[in-house]
């Protein structure tokens, strides 16, 4: 089993940054790649960013240029830098952890963008 615990999330103004962090633990081998995922109220779950075990990184379009993904391959742990917030990136954050045949899901981190 894999576990995901977020962290990080909260109340910022437009304009401003947030980093969220995400620490896996457990049985965890060969992780292909990590990923951030968002779902705004009403709307579907979206892909955010990617780091991959090879450390390509990839984003959603809306996110790029303001967003930056890493990892900590040590400590198993996972980032995102959110930079020039805007309201319309108000989410519940969540972690994924892909093992090639296997993800797993944090439980989520509420990030709210307003004054």
């Amino acid at each position: 089993q894999v576990q995901l615990v977020e962290s990080g999330g909260g109340l910022v103004q437009p304009g401003g940054s947030q980093r969220l962090s995400c620490k896996a633990s457990g049985s965890i081998q060969n992780i292909y790649a990590m990923r951030w995922y968002r779902q705004a109220p009403g709307k579907q779950r979206e892909l955010v960013a990617t780091i991959t075990h090879v450390g390509n990184t990839n984003y959603a379009g809306s996110v790029k240029g303001r967003f930056t993904i890493s990892r900590d391959n040590a400590r198993n742990m996972v980032y995102l830098q959110m930079s020039s917030l805007k309201p319309e990136d108000t989410a519940v954050y969540y972690c994924n952890v892909d093992l090639w045949d296997k993800q797993y899901w944090g439980q989520g981190t509420q990030v709210t963008v307003s004054e």
